[in-house]
């Protein structure tokens, strides 16, 4: 069902509220596939204070169940969805391969994947990771609660069919880097920007505060303003020895992040060569307030526009490639998940770590953890 022309248009202009958000082109494809209700929406969840990450995910999301939909039924999502359309999209994204090989019309119909192909909102060829079809029901049970509405999204039947889903999938849980950035890696991707210009200087700053600041995620480092930096008195490279030289130190206070809100003063302690390249940065980009982080074109010129997400996860591939690494292998993450398994490696007990990677999850951090002690440990050694 194709929608005016007129009527996408507005849907853009109304759309530019978000232009913080989304990305222009991204901004441009939503409008050709959301309703006037769902930018009002959207435009509404903006105006709360919701999070930038958290919006651009539901905005994302809302467009992806808008194409499924349409493909599905003809016609764009109904609200409240009925309990079989639920069961619908939990049966096309999340179904066995086995079975499939068996039966074609198991799991998402060929009608379905090409049109959501050919709208560029499709890229698995098998069933989907089970932590974005239950993102993407978040999202869909969040926008039909600020629609006044009550959905199906706790009936037994969804969640039954949920669990039944994910263990048929049999999908192994992928990392959002495949390799974690270890202090191995990072000495070679710091070797890979040992220049003097402004960009490797700023490169260095980011993968070193990056890493050594807890493994801090790509949307923390971008959001990193001036006034959050605050100058600490030096401490002692070894706090036991009175005469350990004394080393450059920081408090970083991050604001609003993925798991705090924006009233939470989480912060986090930087010491040492960190510092001395995060100083380093400011002080050749001349930078007096603002993002700390900037674009620089492709003369050198500095722009006072704040580095994306994006383009953090961007510089990790691009230093790993000149490094000789594969950046396939690689990303922004890598830094978190290496920062963990290195402490782990390090033997630096767990809750020390967590102070300053703010996990909320022990089990989530202790994972690098196990890791880290099956590989240095003897049970995976009998047969050498």
């Amino acid at each position: 069902m194709m929608q005016p022309a007129k009527s996408i248009t507005a849907r853009a202009e109304a759309l530019d509220a978000l232009d913080a958000i989304l990305p222009f082109d991204r901004r441009d494809q939503l409008a050709a596939i959301l309703t006037d209700e769902d930018v009002a929406t959207l435009r509404h969840l903006a105006s709360t204070g919701m999070g930038d990450n958290t919006m651009r995910a539901l905005a994302s999301d809302i467009g992806y169940l808008e194409s499924w939909c349409l493909a599905v039924t003809g016609g764009p999502l109904p609200w409240p969805a009925p309990e079989s359309l639920l069961l619908k999209f939990v049966a096309h994204h999340l179904w066995d391969p086995a079975a499939r090989e068996n039966n074609p019309e198991h799991g998402m119909p060929q009608d379905v994947t090409v049109a959501l192909r050919a709208k560029g909102m499709l890229r698995s060829t098998g069933p989907h990771a089970p932590s974005t079809v239950r993102r993407r029901l978040t999202s869909w049970s969040i926008l039909t609660r600020w629609r006044g509405l009550t959905g199906s999204f706790s009936a037994p039947s969804l969640k039954s069919a949920l669990r039944l889903a994910v263990r048929a999938s049999a999908r192994p849980r992928q990392r959002k880097s495949k390799k974690a950035v270890t202090g191995d890696v990072l000495i070679t991707l710091l070797a890979a920007c040992a220049g003097d210009r402004l960009v490797d200087v700023r490169d260095r700053a980011i993968l070193l505060m990056a890493f050594a600041s807890g493994g801090r995620r790509r949307s923390e480092v971008a959001a990193l303003r001036l006034d959050n930096l605050v100058d600490e008195p030096p401490v002692r490279a070894d706090p036991a020895n009175k005469d350990s030289p004394p080393l450059p130190c920081l408090t970083i206070h991050l604001g609003r992040t993925k798991t705090t809100s924006a009233d939470e003063d989480e912060q986090v302690v930087l010491i040492g060569r960190p510092v001395v390249a995060l100083k380093a940065w400011i002080k050749a980009a001349g930078i007096a307030n603002g993002a700390v982080f900037r674009r620089i074109d492709q003369w050198g010129n500095l722009d006072r526009q704040a580095l994306t997400p994006q383009s953090i996860n961007l510089i990790v591939k691009t230093r790993a490639k000149q490094a000789g690494l594969d950046p396939a292998l690689f990303s922004a993450h890598g830094l978190r998940s290496g920062y963990l398994t290195e402490a782990a490696n390090r033997g630096i007990p767990l809750a020390e770590a967590m102070q300053q990677s703010l996990h909320k999850s022990v089990a989530q951090a202790a994972g690098y953890y196990n890791n880290a002690e099956r590989k240095m440990g003897r049970a995976a050694r009998i047969l050498v």
